[in-house]
């Protein structure tokens, strides 16, 4: 099989990357030295991801893909192994939904305080359509900074065609939930429906209206949705990345009423340099495999770095004015 080019989304960046059919599903291969081969979009894709993976690893080494590792997850609620593959454990972040008031009620005051201070503050929380003025709203959030969590953000200053459609994506499975303060839009949330379960794609919200608690109202609102609707579960990615337990990120979805939940997430080497790489661990990133007291020196050292160059600029321009 000759593989097609396709377009994917990488740190924000929409990237071209080599990619071919299997049992209904497309592969795509992403790395430089190390090329892993992966379901497109694997944890919003209904059904079992890979129904026999048998037949996608012998299709996959006789490929022109000329991938290393071939790399696929059960699907949730399945967390028991099944495969005698290579296995590491993935996490989710959830929220079982029996009803509302059940998760309203697992909640500490505190979250709960939020969510009640986002109505007092006169800020309106609902399902709303997917058009130009939703895509408006989202690009203002967008634009309001060039960085958030000590990073660059990568949406920052993107057109509105490239919004439009990168957000548009799985529109006939999507809800969008919007948070609005006099009719501005001020915090967004899309999930995207998945056989029984709820998975939010992306969260955000404006800075400088952070004290009327937007984004925790929209996760309520996500949650009285999928209440709704009968979805049994409501996924917000993973609930902790690599060794950042602690995060900020990792503390917000505790707080939201997220669980932590273990996943099979297997690797197959389909060269020598892929069973090397797992062998040695090396297929798991620097991030992965990087002391947890190191990693943050060098997050800490990359917001600095961040932030001075974001004062450059601005300096630049006010001196270009």
């Amino acid at each position: 099989m000759n593989p097609e080019c396709v377009e994917i989304q990488v740190k924000g960046n929409a990237v071209k990357v080599p990619a071919t059919e299997i049992n209904g599903r497309r592969v795509v291969v992403s790395g430089k030295w190390l090329k892993l081969a992966v379901v497109q979009d694997e944890e919003v894709v209904e059904g079992e991801v890979v129904d026999d993976p048998e037949i996608f690893i012998g299709k996959l080494k006789s490929d022109e893909l000329k991938a290393d590792i071939f790399t696929f997850r059960q699907r949730f609620p399945d967390v028991s192994p099944r495969f005698k593959y290579s296995l590491e454990w993935d996490n989710l972040a959830i929220i079982p939904i029996t009803s509302f008031d059940n998760w309203w009620k697992s909640l500490s005051q505190e979250t709960r305080r939020n969510v009640r201070i986002s109505g007092k503050r006169a800020v309106v929380v609902k399902a709303v359509e997917f058009d130009d003025e939703f895509v408006k709203g989202i690009k203002g959030i967008y634009d309001e900074t060039p960085m958030r969590q000590g990073r660059r953000f990568w949406h920052y200053g993107k057109g509105f065609e490239t919004l439009k459609k990168e957000n548009g994506t799985y529109r006939e499975r999507s809800e969008f939930i919007g948070a609005y303060y006099n009719n501005e839009l001020i915090g967004f949330l899309k999930m995207i429906y998945v056989d029984q379960t709820a998975s939010i794609m992306q969260i955000l919200s404006r800075n400088d209206h952070c004290d009327k608690r937007s984004t925790n109202a929209l996760i309520a609102k996500a949650v009285e949705i999928c209440a709704e609707k009968g979805k049994s579960h409501l996924i917000y990615c993973k609930y902790a990345y690599g060794n950042e337990e602690d995060s900020s990120l990792a503390e917000f979805k505790r707080r939201n009423g997220f669980e932590k939940l273990l996943i099979p997430r297997y690797y197959v080497p389909l060269t020598a340099k892929g069973n090397l790489a797992i062998k040695f661990k090396l297929h798991r990133g620097i991030r992965e495999v990087l002391p947890r007291s190191l990693l943050v020196l060098l997050l800490k050292l990359r917001t600095r770095y961040y932030e001075f160059k974001s004062r450059k600029n601005t300096k630049n321009a006010t001196v270009a004015a």
